[in-house]
């Protein structure tokens, strides 16, 4: 077998440039249906220590590939932007360690290794998301975004339902290598691909036919800058000149909202008069709301409170404001300093910010919608909420410029597509820098804004007709989840009494 000619080593090593690879924006997302079967090889064919050696070795190199840019971030040092990197590859290792000992060790004892897999992989992602650490960032269903119509069933199961997919066919695949008669299973794989995708086609084409094209329309303001000049003094009346005159770039196209970035002038804006009065003067004048990031301060008897914010503004004088609920781990705050506030005062380059509670929903005429801010836009059980609270389409602000024009932007725009089919709501994205865009709620893209590149973006959001109701992505891991401990105490339990039956 061809899979026995080479060393564990060289086979993890061959399982983790596949997966890693195709989390790259290279459009090579279709090879993720083999990136497995290297994998589940040593899986199904070692012992539990030399499994978690490889599953280690495989998952250091597909999570470093796919997520190397986290070492780029110019907002801190060069060690600490290293040490942060290998720091979140090693933490993401531990994933694959456990799940590559349980698959082993469930295979040795039980002979159930192969059929385990999908439901022990949803496992695995489940568990992933949860946490101040959570990542589901790294969910496999990011790497199918590129094929629209395979990610069609997100809304009913959740990205979890594009993994158990993808762990199904590299499952056949590996049978098709492996047993005498490969045929039944290769046409299978091949058959799941072709079924997924056909029902995905025509599921996006009968959801295209139930939009109904409102005549609200956003202006989107991408301003191109320097994420690091950006904080600079000498630089914010400059800042300040250039938001402005973009914002009446926007006003000519006579939207009905417009969207800044994350932390587009670097202010206390809901305080600063100074800063808030032109932006707002703008908008009494035009009539047009603005959502603008900021960075937010409440003092009160038990000190000061830093977050980071959006905040609304609209014509009649009024504001509401959003605080980030889900901050980034090191960057944004420290895990546990809120317990440990002497934790605050290590220096890794990080902001002291603290969570928010409330799922805001604000309102622009006649419609509501919910803001996420950068990184929140990775979890899809934030998304939801905001739609369940009443939320008719989504923005995100973000400042994808700290690790430059690398993957981490363009994956940082997929999953905004996810969450757009997730909850078959329009999405709408400002970046500081790269990538500006409206989705619709199939996850095409009809408006985008590359890299580098500085304007405005203009279109009209699409809604589906009547409610629409979306199913809980969590309820299909939850059953992925009971159906293999399921499996596992069948197996555990008829095992035991052939065991007791020899002994009779």
């Amino acid at each position: 077998m061809m899979l026995n000619k080479y060393p564990d080593w060289i086979s993890a090593i061959v399982s983790g440039i596949i997966v890693g690879v195709v989390y790259l924006p290279v459009h090579a997302g279709f090879l993720i249906y083999i990136g497995l079967v290297p994998l589940i090889h040593i899986w199904l064919n070692s012992d539990i220590k030399t499994s978690v050696k490889m599953s280690f070795m495989s998952a250091i190199t597909a999570n470093f590939i796919a997520f190397f840019w986290m070492g780029l971030n110019m907002g801190t040092s060069p060690i600490i932007a290293f040490a942060s990197l290998i720091g979140s590859v090693l933490y993401l290792a531990i994933f694959w360690i456990i799940n590559g000992a349980v698959i082993t060790f469930l295979h040795q004892r039980l002979r159930i290794g192969l059929i385990i897999i999908p439901f022990s992989w949803v496992t695995m992602e489940y568990f992933r998301s949860f946490g101040p650490m959570g990542f589901p960032w790294a969910d496999l269903a990011l790497t199918q975004v590129y094929y629209l119509p395979l990610i069609q069933t997100v809304d009913i199961t959740g990205t979890a339902g594009i993994a158990f997919i993808i762990c199904i066919v590299n499952v056949l695949i590996y049978l098709s290598l492996t047993e005498k008669k490969s045929n039944p299973f290769l046409i299978g794989a091949i058959l799941i691909i072709t079924l997924v995708f056909g029902f995905g086609s025509w599921r996006m084409n009968s959801i295209e036919k139930q939009l109904v094209e409102n005549d609200f329309s956003v202006a989107v303001i991408q301003p191109n800058v320097d994420p690091v000049k950006k904080w600079e003094k000498s630089f914010r009346n400059e800042l300040v000149d250039l938001m402005d005159s973009l914002t009446v770039e926007a006003i000519k196209m006579e939207p009905d909202f417009i969207l800044w970035p994350e932390s587009a002038i670097p202010a206390y804006l809901r305080l600063s008069v100074r800063f808030r009065r032109p932006i707002h003067q703008r908008v009494k004048e035009s009539g047009i709301p603005l959502l603008t990031g900021t960075v937010d301060l409440i003092s009160d008897i038990n000190g000061s409170h830093y977050f980071n914010g959006a905040l609304l503004l609209k014509p009649d004088g009024s504001q509401q404001i959003y605080h980030k609920i889900i901050l980034v781990p090191f960057a944004e705050y420290i895990p546990l300093s809120k317990k440990f506030p002497k934790l605050k005062k290590l220096n890794f380059g990080q902001g002291n910010f603290e969570h928010g509670r409330e799922y805001t929903v604000f309102t622009v005429g006649s419609h509501r919608f919910s803001n996420m801010i950068c990184y929140e836009s990775s979890f899809p059980r934030l998304a939801r909420k905001f739609v369940e609270r009443g939320a008719e389409f989504l923005t995100i602000e973000t400042n994808d410029g700290w690790s430059g024009n690398s993957p981490g932007a363009y994956q940082h725009f997929a999953i905004a597509q996810l969450r757009a089919v997730e909850n078959r709501v329009p999405v709408v994205r400002s970046a500081n820098t790269g990538i500006s865009g409206i989705i619709s709620p199939t996850g095409k893209v009809l408006e985008q804004m590359a890299f580098y590149e500085r304007g405005v973006i203009f279109g009209s959001l699409s809604f589906l007709s009547g409610n629409w109701q979306t199913v809980s992505g969590d309820i299909f891991s939850l059953i992925c989840i009971l159906i293999g401990i399921g499996l596992v105490c069948w197996e555990w339990f008829k095992n035991r009494e052939m065991i007791i039956g020899t002994k009779d």
